[in-house]
């Protein structure tokens, strides 16, 4: 049974690591992206990542409201990654 606790945490803490420099990887393309498709890639991405990272923090403190909050993120990300990628399309976001 301690051996199943330590393994959980220790695959916990690989994934929030793993997860936060994936962050990082996109903050990077965020920045340096040559095209603004480039940078719409990296913002889902980021939305991709931290919701990753709110999922994993849930499941490490055992609280169900970090998994209502993921789904109110991934809400929020599709809607801002449609919304930049139709204003850069067109100009204009509501027609």
């Amino acid at each position: 049974m301690i051996f199943a606790t330590q393994l959980m945490e220790i695959a916990l803490a690989i994934t929030f690591v793993t997860l936060a420099l994936a962050q990082v990887f996109s903050m990077v393309r965020l920045v340096l992206g040559p095209t603004s498709g480039d940078r719409i890639l990296a913002l889902d991405t980021m939305v991709i990542n931290s919701l990753g990272l709110v999922i994993v923090l849930g499941i490490q403190q055992g609280v169900q409201i970090y998994f209502e909050v993921a789904l109110l993120i991934a809400m929020l990300g599709f809607v801002s990654t449609v919304a930049l990628a139709r204003f850069i399309l067109r100009g204009d976001i509501i027609e």
